[in-house]
């Protein structure tokens, strides 16, 4: 349903019963001039004493050129939790237009990367920006002459602070990626992190074919261990944008809302089992890279593929959940879960885990809000932040998200924090899909959909999708032409928020604990870098 909000200018969209996807007119997204709109983005995103609002976000901030190839067309949408609006609105910078717009990160920090990634593809460069770095160095960056190679990290001329630099190349399989600390022994001053060495281009080639099968694909490869989480949210811009409109499925929704979950579930007992590498707890170790494995088999026994790519397709699936399959599952995942508790008691109860965990890299509750931080970074420091709630994207009923609270749960935004929303957000996960697989085995009997790769999408639209990957807020956003095809694709992986939090933990600790807080949040390179 679209509707006016009591915001006026700007253009409210409600998901309701569809989950996090919705479509927009582009005639419909109004054009405010941009001092109306940077005050409309500070009262949806601030509260009058400039704390960050909790419940509201920016999702998308981007801009086009039009079809002459002259004006930069922005566009903007702002997630509202508590209404379930995502409201729509934009600006444009004409060609002639001397100076550019204030910055709105001086305000909003969490804008920054929208900023710096607006300034990097079109080089518009917000007046007083106060991070106004290359964000990703993509192929099509404005300034070609822009090179990682000479990325501006910060420095301090002092003979007191000596400089680390590791990466780009890091041992093992972990993708390129710069970290620059600036220390004072072995105390960490500051990190700077610096991401942009892959320029696949994915939103690119997204926008440059019309074979939907290639764009799920495509969608399956932005991030290998999001796989599920990427194609679903894909997948709700191809429904949601179809041009004569979907109902959708409800066997298909509850499909990959099992799918998703089984995706987390894996993923946080993979990040228990690098933690417990890290502070060299190997019982730890071994047990949850074992039951990570049987999770990730019984993916693969579902649908042909351990990280669930084949299973999540337009308009239905090929591999549908049978009564067998869903058996399997379940039977697989009562074990995982009896072993997981058994291995989270044991962490939770070892003096020495508890030594290397508690009180260390602390991110606050005012820094997680401050820079935008999305999913468990941002619930681990008490902030209730959650898609799959606040738009109802799964059908199943009593689901409630996991905050570490700092006085329920004593929890203060450190790596305890962090491991304690793994281990209670796999409790949830492993509840969710049981209740997915019985509610599915129940309805064995009624039709289902097969994919449909032929049908067309709206013309002149904007369609949005928001899904809640493991990592947290998933966010794909696409424009339609006048022949409905799709002429801007953007994709906001969750780590695009989050790479801020890593840094910021790790001020004032020591330069060992690096690598534990890291892995804390295991954030994606190639999720960043597109």
């Amino acid at each position: 349903m679209m509707e006016h909000n009591t915001l006026d200018r700007w253009f409210s969209c409600r998901p309701g019963q569809t989950g996090g996807t919705g479509r927009i007119a582009l005639a419909e997204v109004p054009m405010l001039p941009y001092p109306a709109f940077a005050a409309d983005m500070r009262v949806l995103l601030s509260e009058k004493d400039g704390t960050p609002r909790e419940g509201n976000r920016c999702v998308a901030y981007f801009a086009v050129r039009d079809a002459a190839g002259g004006d930069l067309i922005f566009y903007a949408l702002v997630a509202c939790d508590a209404t379930g609006e995502v409201l729509a609105a934009g600006h444009v910078l004409d060609y002639y237009q001397e100076g550019f717009p204030e910055s709105l990160a001086k305000d909003i920090p969490a804008m920054h990367v929208y900023e710096r990634e607006i300034a990097e593809l079109h080089g518009v460069h917000f007046t007083g920006a106060p991070w106004d770095k290359p964000l990703r160095y993509p192929y099509n960056r404005h300034h070609r002459d822009d090179s990682i190679d000479t990325y501006p990290f910060y420095s301090i001329d002092s003979r007191e602070l000596h400089e680390v630099h590791v990466g780009p190349v890091h041992a093992g399989i972990i993708e390129p990626g710069a970290f620059r600390f600036l220390c004072d022994g072995e105390r960490i001053v500051h990190l700077e992190i610096a991401l942009g060495y892959q320029h696949r281009g994915v939103e690119s080639l997204v926008a440059g074919t019309r074979n939907r099968l290639r764009q799920i694909l495509l969608g399956e490869s932005i991030a290998g261990d999001t796989a599920i989480g990427h194609a679903t949210a894909m997948a709700g811009i191809l429904e949601s944008g179809a041009a004569f409109g979907w109902q959708g499925s409800e066997l298909v929704r509850c499909e990959r809302a099992v799918a998703l979950e089984m995706e987390r579930l894996a993923v946080h007992i993979g990040d228990t089992a690098a933690l417990c590498m890290d502070i060299a707890y190997q019982t730890g170790h071994v047990a949850c890279e074992a039951l990570r494995t049987l999770v990730i088999n019984a993916m693969q026994g579902w649908c042909g593929n351990r990280f669930g790519k084949g299973l999540v397709r337009p308009f239905g699936a090929n591999h549908r959940l049978t009564l067998e399959r869903a058996k399997q599952i379940e039977t697989t995942l009562t074990e995982v879960i009896g072993r997981y508790r058994t291995v989270g008691r044991d962490l939770l109860s070892t003096p020495s885990v508890l030594a290397r965990l508690e009180g260390i890299c602390p991110v606050t509750r005012r820094q997680a809000l401050r820079v935008g931080a999305v999913g468990p970074a941002a619930r681990m420091a008490g902030i209730r932040r959650d898609t799959r709630l606040a738009y109802n994207f799964y059908p199943l009923a009593g689901f409630e998200p996991v905050v570490v609270d700092a006085e329920a749960d004593g929890g203060n935004g450190d790596l305890l924090s962090r491991l304690k929303m793994r281990l209670r957000e796999a409790e949830v996960s492993c509840a969710m899909v049981m209740a997915g697989c019985k509610e599915l085995a129940g309805r064995w009997f009624e039709e289902y959909p097969a994919p449909d790769y032929g049908r067309p999408l709206a013309r002149e639209s904007l369609v949005f999708s928001l899904v809640e990957g493991w990592r947290g807020e998933i966010c794909h956003v696409a424009l339609t032409d006048a022949e409905g095809e799709v002429s801007t694709y953007k994709v906001y992986d969750p780590s695009l928020h989050n790479w801020m939090m890593l840094a910021l933990s790790v001020r004032g600790a020591q330069i060992s604990d690096f690598p534990v807080s890291n892995k804390s949040f295991n954030l994606s390179y190639c999720g960043h870098d597109l």
